[in-house]
């Protein structure tokens, strides 16, 4: 396979696990503010149809990052909060980053959402490392 293809299916693999690791961080900010995170919560926090929001926690709950009884609240199970922390690191990352950089915190927060998907671990540490010397 050659490198081309191989990015291709990296970022294939990205978008597979975006909105899982967009609903367990969000998720996890709800739960941090309030006891319970409701299908309400989440309709309001990501802008989207209860539908939506229900059809996605019910491929979380199969996927073994959250727990949810029907008609009541979600929590994460282990591994949602591990996949949490990561994205929420990842995250703040990229935004301290960008906003070091000089971007505009508007752009640099846009920004830091789509990318935290897509960066690699190498990438990350070099910022990191930036970072650290600043």
């Amino acid at each position: 396979m050659s490198r081309r293809a191989n990015s291709f299916a990296k970022t294939r693999q990205d978008h597979a696990t975006e909105t899982a690791e967009d609903y367990v961080e969000a998720i996890d900010e709800i739960l941090q503010e309030q006891p319970t995170c409701r299908v309400k919560d989440l309709v309001g926090k990501m802008g989207v149809s209860h539908v939506t929001v229900t059809r996605i926690l019910q491929r979380l709950s199969k996927e073994g990052l959250i727990k949810k009884a029907p008609y009541g609240p979600c929590t994460l199970t282990a591994k949602g909060a591990s996949m949490a922390k990561r994205s929420s690191k990842r995250h703040q990352l990229l935004l301290d980053f960008l906003l070091h950089i000089g971007v505009p915190p508007a752009d640099a927060a846009r920004d830091a959402e789509g990318m935290e998907h897509h960066v690699s671990d190498s990438t990350l540490a070099v910022m990191r490392s930036m970072l650290r010397q600043r």
